[in-house]
C-alpha cells in the first residue's frame, strides 16, 4: 500500500459546529501549565493539537521539547510517543515540530518536523518503525483528506502541496506565485484544513487573513481578516490554527490577539469567542495562542503557546 494511501481519522466532528455555539469564559488546564520545561508534567510552547476520542487524549506537539506527548484527558503527566531525544535530525529525533494528525487504523502519528524540513511518520506501537515521508519542505500546517491525499503548507515557498497515492513529488494547490498579498499569493502560510469537498482554508499568516482555496482554483478568497494588521473585529493578527463548520463559519486563531475568532460565512467582522481580556495567563486570557481543536461535545481546545500549557473551555449549555 502506497504510503499516501492512508485512511485517517477526520480532525473531529467539526462539521456539527454550528454558528450560535458559546463556550465559558474560563478554561481548565488539561495539559502543562506547570512552568516551561521537559519534564512529563510539563510543556515548552506547544503547537498543534489533535483529539482522539477514542482513547481520551490529546496528542501535543510539544515544539521546544521537540517531542510528540499524548496526554491522557484527566491525568496530571504525558507520554512521549514521538521525539524526546534531543534536538537532531536522526530518525529517532524531531526539532520544532508544529503539529501531527493521528491514523486510527494503521496507529501511527504523522508529523511536521518542522526544524528538520520534513514529514514524518512514527508507529504508535512499533518504537522501531519511523520514516521520512517528505524531505526538503518547511513544513507548518498537515492534514489529510477523506481520500488519504496528504496536504502540506510550506512557509518559506509560500504554497501549499498535496501529495496523492502513489506521487513521489507533490503538486501546488494553493501559492506558490511568490510571496505577497494577492488573491493567487500567501505569505508565510502556517495551518490548514480541508473540508469534505476538498476545498482548501489557509491560515495566510503573514498576511494577517485567512483563504478560501476552492479545488483546482487558481486563486483564493479572502473569508477572515485581510484589513491588515490590528485588532479590530475586521481584522487578524498572525492567524495560526483553525477549523471550519460545514456551513463555511470560519475559527481561526487570532494569535498576536490572543484570542479565538469565529468568522461567519459571509461575514466582514469576526465574532470573539474567547480571550476578550486579551493577554495574560488567568483562566479567561491566553498568550500567543497557536493549535486548535473541539471534542465531540463541541468542547475547545487551545495550545497556549507562551503559557505553556493546554486549555479547554468547556460549551456553554445554558
Amino acid at each position: 500500500m502506497s504510503i499516501w494511501n492512508i485512511p485517517t481519522q477526520r480532525i473531529s466532528n467539526s462539521h456539527q459546529l454550528k454558528s450560535n455555539l458559546k463556550w465559558n469564559k474560563h478554561a481548565t488546564t488539561i495539559a502543562g501549565g506547570n512552568m516551561p520545561g521537559n519534564k512529563l508534567n510539563q510543556l515548552e510552547h506547544s503547537k498543534g493539537i489533535y483529539i482522539d476520542y477514542q482513547q481520551k487524549s490529546i496528542y501535543i506537539a510539544d515544539f521546544g521539547n521537540h517531542r510528540i506527548v499524548k496526554w491522557k484527558l484527566g491525568e496530571n503527566k504525558g507520554q512521549v510517543v514521538a521525539g524526546g531525544n534531543g534536538s537532531g535530525n536522526r530518525i529517532d529525533q524531531l526539532t520544532t515540530p508544529t503539529t501531527m494528525i493521528v491514523d486510527q487504523k494503521n496507529k501511527f502519528l504523522i508529523i511536521s518536523d518542522y526544524g528538520n524540513r520534513r514529514v514524518v511518520q512514527w508507529s504508535l506501537e512499533n518504537q522501531q518503525d519511523k520514516r521520512i515521508l517528505i524531505e526538503n519542505i518547511d513544513c507548518v500546517g498537515l492534514m489529510m483528506n477523506e481520500n488519504g491525499d496528504l496536504f502540506v503548507s510550506d512557509d518559506k515557498t509560500d504554497e501549499v502541496k498535496r501529495w496523492r497515492k502513489g506521487e513521489k513529488k507533490g503538486t501546488i494547490v494553493a501559492g506558490g506565485n511568490g510571496r505577497g498579498d494577492q488573491l493567487h499569493q500567501l505569505n508565510n502560510p502556517t495551518f490548514i484544513f480541508i473540508d469534505r469537498h476538498d476545498t482548501l482554508y489557509i491560515s495566510d499568516w503573514g498576511n494577517s487573513r485567512v483563504m478560501k482555496w476552492m479545488n483546482d482554483s487558481r486563486e483564493g478568497t479572502v473569508v477572515a481578516g485581510g484589513h491588515g494588521f490590528g485588532n479590530g473585529l475586521e481584522q487578524l493578527s498572525r492567524p495560526n490554527g483553525l477549523i471550519v463548520n460545514e456551513i463555511g463559519d470560519v475559527y481561526v486563531v487570532d494569535s498576536n490577539n490572543c484570542r479565538i475568532v469565529c468568522w461567519p460565512l459571509t461575514s466582514k467582522q469576526g465574532l470573539i469567542i474567547i480571550g476578550e481580556r486579551g493577554r495574560g495567563e488567568k483562566s479567561d486570557q491566553l498568550n500567543v495562542p497557536i493549535g486548535l481543536a473541539f471534542d465531540q461535545e463541541n468542547n475547545l481546545y487551545i495550545a497556549d503557546f507562551s503559557n505553556h500549557r493546554i486549555q479547554r473551555f468547556d460549551i456553554d449549555k445554558n
